[in-house]
């Protein structure tokens, strides 16, 4: 019989790639995560991908999100929350531990597991521990999900201050003066591990800055200007990572440069400034992301100092293995450029200066996640 007559079976088109979006997570960085993926969500190109939102509580849940951006704002400067965002309050997302198997599953307690379809690639824009310091990407490595950013040892160096800065000296980068204290040493020796302070700024001087050595977005940081206000400010820093990090003041305009990856390497953005924010004693969380301080972008800097700072970003991404993207900070001193750290996945809100670097370079926000996707997609998953 001849099958010429009959009807045809419409050619399915072919499944878009599925990204999922990770976001929120367990530390204190949680809200700027949920304001940066609702600027992701909003950049991806619904007509190529298929997005799935997965957001992590601050206990840890992994929770089917609404996919509304407009919801992922920073509203009467209060950041927003996962938990304000979960279809359910009980229910979880579970990816399975299985490289042959990407298909993810939601279930809730006494319905039966509903699969949601295989993701092609993890967007994860957590920021902080439990998510961008390599703990994470883990996970996505023994699943054998391709993601955006840096590989497990990158994440984890570039959120420990103190290896990060070990690493930079290896590698011939300049970083200003610091001064560990680790928990065991405060623990043991108090006033030991204080003389230490004492004595580090009778060489450096005050002010210093006290900061948790593995957190981000300014959060737990103090100006100390004497002795006075130390205990306190270790304390502040001990809440949000026991471990301390104490550097002196570095003089000098703040400068800030992107690094992507392209096909054929990493490349540098246009660099930024940020100028001393008027109301604040420096560049803190709430002049960050609550008033908005704005950056100068271009930065007014001559060729040849672009040029340097553009070389030092790209360096310092390589020094670290880093892969996707990278924010480099620097100082810009008398003595040259001094860096002082890296972030792995920068704040890519609307007002965040990694964005805002690559649209001055030319490349729109939308155009940067895709590039980010694709950089992604390219690598194989296994020992990074």
């Amino acid at each position: 019989m001849s099958t010429e007559n009959l009807p045809q079976s419409p050619e399915q088109p072919p499944r878009k790639p599925r990204v999922a979006v990770v976001f929120g997570g367990r530390s204190s960085e949680h809200g700027i995560s949920v304001v940066t993926a609702g600027a992701v969500l909003r950049a991806i190109d619904r007509t190529v991908y298929d997005v799935l939102p997965i957001g992590i509580t601050r206990d840890g849940r992994w929770a089917l999100t609404a996919d509304e951006p407009d919801r992922m704002a920073i509203t009467e400067r209060r950041t927003p929350d996962v938990e304000e965002l979960a279809e359910s309050d009980q229910g979880g997302v579970v990816l399975p531990i299985d490289p042959k198997n990407r298909e993810v599953v939601y279930s809730e307690p006494g319905s039966v597991p509903k699969a949601l379809g295989e993701v092609d690639v993890v967007f994860p824009v957590l920021h902080g521990p439990y998510g961008e310091d390599g703990t994470l990407q883990g996970l996505l490595e023994l699943s054998g999900v391709p993601y955006v950013g840096a590989g497990v040892l990158a994440s984890a160096v570039g959120q420990d201050k103190e290896y990060m800065k070990r690493v930079f000296t290896s590698f011939g980068l300049k970083v200003g003066p610091y001064v560990v204290i680790r928990p065991r040493e405060w623990e043991r020796d108090e006033a030991a591990a204080r003389k230490r302070i004492v004595d580090f700024a009778g060489e450096h001087g005050w002010p210093l800055f006290v900061k948790p050595a593995r957190a981000g977005s300014s959060i737990g940081i103090t100006k100390v200007n004497d002795l006075s206000g130390l205990d306190e400010a270790i304390a502040e820093a001990q809440r949000h990572d026991p471990k301390v990090l104490v550097e002196a003041a570095l003089h000098g305009r703040e400068i800030e440069c992107g690094v992507l990856e392209f096909e054929d390497g990493p490349r540098a953005s246009l660099p930024s400034e940020i100028p001393p924010p008027d109301a604040h004693a420096y560049y803190d969380f709430e002049a960050k992301y609550i008033d908005s301080t704005p950056g100068i972008v271009p930065a007014p800097l001559t060729p040849e100092e672009t040029a340097e700072v553009q070389r030092l970003a790209v360096d310092a991404f390589e020094a670290v293995s880093c892969e996707g993207l990278v924010r480099a900070d620097f100082f810009l001193t008398d003595e040259g450029f001094v860096i002082n750290e890296i972030n792995t996945m920068p704040g890519m809100t609307p007002i965040s200066m990694y964005p805002q670097m690559w649209q001055a370079s030319g490349i729109s926000y939308p155009e940067l996640v895709e590039k980010l996707i694709q950089a992604a997609l390219r690598r194989s998953t296994g020992l990074r």
